[in-house]
């Protein structure tokens, strides 16, 4: 593991990314103990505290985890598809908001990846999933239920399905889809959205999981795809309009 001092990149930055490096590649393995900060110091000829603020860049991407006592230290972590998921979300939400993605952009990144895993969480979609899918639409159609509930209930039926698909690489990979876009999206339809629309769509896209019926969730799926980009043209004629 080395670093360029004469390089302008801060040297807590280099020294996390060669150290990421190196797990990434196999060279240091789950579980395996980190050099002390003193022979890192030694080793990438820096400061403790610049080697510290290394190690606090790793944690806080669970690359790495700190143990006290004798026998303590830092320990290359094993991240979880969970630990992941939710710096997947932050990253998703963070380069919508950044780059000033274009609703029809992130629309057709959303509904293009859900229906992508459609045909698998209609072959695996469990018991447990179809009762969550099922209590988000009794949620939905509660009287009073304010937008930002609906809202949440709204992902919360839509995780379940892309879940569904029981494999966890594809759960990590839509969590940005799921999680980022479609709170975007929805913030930007609630206001003419109808609940009963909605709620009519995720019934039939939940009767199609339960039916196996792949080629109907897909089919669903592409007419709330529609139905929301018309959401979408709707708000933005009314906000074109002269007050």
């Amino acid at each position: 593991m080395k670093i360029d001092p004469q390089k302008p990149a801060d040297l807590s930055a280099q020294i996390a990314q060669a150290i990421r490096s190196a797990i990434i590649s196999g060279e240091l393995i789950v579980d395996e103990r980190l050099p002390s900060e003193a022979e890192l110091s030694d080793q990438f000829q820096v400061s403790r505290p610049t080697v510290r603020e290394a190690l606090k860049r790793l944690a806080a991407q669970s690359l790495i985890r700190t143990q006290r006592g004798a026998s303590g230290g830092a320990f290359v972590n094993r991240i979880s598809f969970e630990d992941a998921y939710a710096q997947q979300v932050t990253t998703s939400t963070l380069l919508l908001s950044m780059n000033a993605v274009s609703f029809d952009t992130a629309c057709e990144a959303r509904f293009a990846l859900e229906r992508a895993c459609a045909p698998l969480s209609a072959q695996r979609r469990t018991a447990d999933q179809l009762a969550t899918m099922r209590a988000e639409i009794f949620r939905q159609a509660q009287p009073g239920l304010t937008d930002e509930a609906f809202c949440a209930s709204d992902v919360a039926f839509h995780r379940a399905l892309v879940d569904g698909a029981g494999n966890p690489v594809l759960s990590y990979q839509l969590a940005g889809a799921v999680e980022a876009m479609q709170p975007l999206m929805n913030m930007i339809t609630f206001t003419a959205r109808s609940r009963e629309e909605i709620i009519t769509l995720h019934n039939q896209i939940a009767d199609a999981l339960e039916a196996q019926d792949a080629d109907k969730v897909d089919t669903t799926l592409v007419e709330l795809e529609n139905y929301t980009r018309k959401l979408a043209c709707d708000v933005a004629q009314q906000r074109r309009k002269p007050a």
